[in-house]
């Protein structure tokens, strides 16, 4: 539309339609191809870091069974769709296993020798194979069910209960989270940690989908009081306890990382909805006031400006982790130190914050583009469907859940490269972590559920 918003369309029939037809088998050939390379890929890459390891070119199959299973498992899951009759986009799932086997990769790279250190990191690599397995469980289950399960009507009828659920986590998180490098992130079940917000960035986007689709005629209107235009407030006052919720894991939190995060979120649907810049506006400078008195207000933020600004402030304390990741940057120039052969363990926590760190000293320049432009297709594929989609709430849903990836990964490699102040959040697919890893997965899962919806002409 003129005014910059997403267009709004009914369900149309034939979508139910759709819905009740009869599965008839296809094959899928571009995405089937397409994913015959992150399988070649999971196979050269584990045996490359096995063969540099031990300095020999001596292997067996059971050093590569792990990306054995990986390309069988992808594999399996596109003729699955196929014998499904799914007909959605054929690109989306080749992106995501290309990123989720470097994740892999680079985990299993970190891994050291265990005959001269501790198990810890044997834990990790463990613990990110059970985690890949089930998030590749998780994109399966939501294709294959959503559509007689009808999770796009469930989706939008229970608004404020996402609601009710985003501000829950939110307290919990700030009740009984757990406390790690002075922020609240995780809570602890038995042997489970779970990070809340990565559940919240999913619940925030379907809530603000479905009640930005409702009242979109509302929201982008205005009252005349005398000469003045004053917004709809009351029909923005739960956009106003998002934007509270927001500060509130800034400053209550101390978590920088998830306030940008669910804030940009915030701002982008609020947007496309409405087509006001002034919302916009307003909301970045509320923002930016909080995150000033944040600043000025706890060590933590302070410390991760100062680490921004000029990390040799503190080169062995405060700014080494910063320290180590430029210089692991530095290194590998062009082409990279090549795979396996970089020290990218000097720098602590590599596997989590800093994995692109690790990719940049191994793989290089070169390798790091890939990186971003693989981020580019997907989150470009994502608001394709969003464009395309019939239905308004499909719309926003799509373009919500893009949007959550491509802010995760922009606040993510501008942390590392020293672009913004580093924050404690995971590379999507990369980096270590369950909760990020299995929420994201099924964010995919949606937007292929989504893409196989009727399309506006």
């Amino acid at each position: 539309s003129a005014s910059g918003s997403l267009p709004c369309s009914p369900t149309s029939s034939r979508t139910r339609q759709i819905m009740q037809a009869r599965f008839r088998p296809t094959f899928r050939p571009t995405e089937f191809n397409l994913l015959l390379i992150p399988g070649a890929l999971a196979v050269v890459g584990l045996l490359t870091i096995f063969l540099v390891g031990r300095g020999s070119v001596e292997w067996t199959w059971g050093d590569i069974w792990v990306s054995l299973a990986f390309a069988g498992a992808v594999l399996f899951i596109s003729l699955s769709f196929g014998l499904r009759g799914f007909r959605g986009d054929e690109v989306l799932l080749p992106i995501t296993a290309t990123l989720s086997v470097l994740g892999m990769l680079m985990i299993q790279r970190l891994h050291p020798d265990l005959s001269a250190i501790s198990d810890a990191y044997a834990t990790v690599a463990q613990r990110h194979l059970l985690y890949l397995a089930v998030g590749l469980a998780v994109l399966w289950l939501v294709v294959m069910l959503s559509g007689p399960l009808g999770v796009i009507g469930w989706l939008r009828r229970y608004k404020y209960t996402w609601l009710v659920a985003t501000l829950a986590l939110q307290a919990a998180t700030f009740v009984v989270g757990t406390e790690v490098y002075g922020a609240r992130l995780w809570i602890q079940i038995g042997p489970v940690q779970i990070q809340p917000s990565e559940i919240v960035k999913v619940t925030l986007v379907v809530f603000l989908a479905s009640y930005l689709d409702e009242k979109r005629d509302l929201i982008g209107a205005s009252w005349q009081v005398g000469p003045f235009s004053l917004p709809p407030i009351p029909y923005l006052l739960p956009m106003g306890i998002m934007w509270a919720a927001s500060l509130l894991t800034l400053v209550a939190l101390n978590d920088l990382g998830s306030a940008l995060l669910f804030f940009g979120i915030f701002l982008t649907l609020l947007y496309l909805a409405s087509g006001r810049i002034v919302y916009v506006a307003v909301g970045l400078v509320t923002f930016a006031a909080a995150s000033w008195v944040a600043w000025n207000t706890f060590s933590r933020i302070t410390i991760r400006v100062q680490n921004w600004i000029d990390p040799w402030q503190d080169p062995y304390v405060t700014g080494y982790q910063q320290v180590q990741s430029d210089y692991a940057l530095a290194s590998g120039g062009v082409l990279g130190t090549g795979f396996g052969q970089g020290s990218p363990t000097f720098i602590p926590e590599v596997h989590t914050d800093f994995v692109f760190s690790a990719i940049g000293e191994e793989l290089g320049l070169l390798g790091t583009l890939a990186v971003i432009a693989l981020y580019f297709l997907l989150v470009m594929r994502g608001y394709a469907i969003a464009l395309r989609a019939e239905d308004g709430f499909v719309q926003l849903l799509a373009a919500g859940l893009s949007t959550s990836i491509a802010i995760q990964t922009l606040i993510i490699v501008g942390g590392v490269t020293r672009l913004i102040p580093l924050t404690g959040i995971t590379l999507p697919f990369i980096s270590y972590g369950g909760s990020s890893l299995i929420t994201n997965f099924g964010i995919v899962g949606l937007l292929l559920f989504m893409s196989s919806l009727p399309r506006r002409a």
